[in-house]
Order: structure tokens, then C-alpha cells, then sequence
């Protein structure tokens, strides 16, 4: 078993000094403004978007959409998903990084009420049913709903034992995704960034384990949301 830190939350190493003078500083723009003026031009670029999601080639505009998301700020993602309440989903996330959190919050207030089309989020949510959820790596097709954790609570965080019998044929970066990403899938991003701590890639099968909708119960409980 090998003990690691979620990756998003691990210190950055500072840059070493460098003998070359330092590129000018970027100067971002104000996260209110920059979300009122994203949603002014979603909604310009949004017969486009309509067309391309309706052909089946999100492809086709992914690269105007990255390019309002980077106007914003260019550091944060976006993903076109499908929607848990409406058809589509507009996903753009920090990556749970602070200091982008004042541009995804002020780009969700500033969100047009969500329809029949489109929902949005600023934050990777969870899939209302992860036991249903299939990962395909390659030539495998990897159920979550055969993902077995154990979970041990300390001072508001969870550290968990993430364990699939699948894992003894997959190699070490296999192993890696499979282990966060059941927990993502889960609990979404943000829970996820709040409420676990160590996470741990089980070889072989704990004692104690239990499913991903009961982690997700227990880890919920925990922060107060029973919804």
C-alpha cells in the first residue's frame, strides 16, 4: 500500500530565482466584470455551441469556449457534460485552487437561471449514481460499482482505503486514477477537496469495506449535507 496526498492539494515548490529578468506581470481582469462578460459572449457563441452539441461534435467549439473560460481566467477548466436536471451541463472549475475561486464564484452569481437545456456548475458535481458509472482504460471496462473503500474519520476529515479487484492488472498510473477518481465521481469535486485527507491504493481487499454510496453517506453526514 502506498500512502499519498490528493494531488490538487499538494504544496507547489517556490520557482528558484531566476538571472533573467521576469516577464511582465499579467494583469488578470476583475472577476465580476470578467463574468458578466463571459456570459455576454456564452450567450452569442451559444447558437453555435447548440448545433455542435446537436451534431454530436462537441469538438467543433470546444476551442471558443476554452478561449472565453481563459479570458476569465487562464488557469482555470471546463468540461461540457451531460446534465443531471437539464439536457447539457457547463462545467468550470478552479481545480479547488483558491485563488480561482473568486472568478468560478463570481461566474456562478452571475449565471442565468438554469433551464430545460442547460445547467451549470463550478465545480465538478457527483453523478447521482456512481454504482453505475463504467471506466473504460484502455481495453478494460472497470465497474465502480465493484469499488470497495474503508473510510476512518479524523478531526473532520476521512482517510480512505480505496480498493478494486482490478487493480492487480493495472499499472501504477491506472492504479492512481482509479483510486481518485471513484471518490470524485462520488462525492464531486469540492466535497471531496474538503472532506478527504490521505487516500490509499489498496492492493488487496481491507477488512471493513463498504461501497461507494454508503462512503458517500458517511462523508456527507460528516459535513452536514444530507441531501
Amino acid at each position: 500500500m502506498s500512502w499519498f496526498r490528493r494531488r490538487r492539494t499538494e504544496p507547489q515548490p517556490e520557482p528558484a530565482p531566476q538571472p533573467v529578468p521576469q516577464p511582465a506581470p499579467v494583469h488578470l481582469p476583475n472577476p465580476d466584470e470578467a463574468a458578466v462578460a463571459f456570459w455576454q459572449e456564452w450567450f452569442e457563441l451559444l447558437p453555435t455551441v447548440s448545433a455542435a452539441l446537436g451534431d454530436g461534435e462537441p469538438h467543433r467549439v470546444e476551442g471558443e469556449i476554452g478561449a472565453l473560460v481563459a479570458d476569465m481566467h487562464p488557469d482555470l477548466d471546463f468540461s461540457l457534460e451531460r446534465g443531471h436536471r437539464a439536457i447539457y451541463a457547463l462545467v468550470i472549475t478552479s481545480q479547488e485552487d483558491p485563488k480561482l475561486r473568486p472568478y468560478t464564484d463570481a461566474w456562478i452569481n452571475a449565471a442565468p437561471p438554469e433551464d430545460m437545456i442547460w445547467e451549470y456548475h463550478d465545480s465538478v458535481p457527483p453523478v447521482p449514481d456512481p454504482t453505475q458509472v463504467t471506466i473504460n482504460l484502455g481495453a478494460r471496462r472497470i465497474r465502480l460499482a465493484d469499488v470497495r473503500v474503508v473510510a476512518q474519520v479524523s478531526d473532520g476529515l476521512v482517510d480512505v482505503a480505496v480498493y478494486h479487484p482490478e487493480f492487480t492488472n493495472l499499472d501504477d498510473a491506472a492504479r492512481q486514477t482509479m483510486t481518485f477518481l471513484p471518490l470524485d465521481v462520488t462525492l464531486g469535486e469540492r466535497l471531496a477537496g474538503e472532506r478527504l485527507g490521505r487516500v490509499e491504493t489498496a492492493s488487496t481487499e481491507p477488512a471493513g469495506t463498504i461501497g461507494l454510496l454508503e462512503f458517500r453517506d458517511l462523508v456527507r453526514a460528516i459535513d452536514g449535507d444530507t441531501a
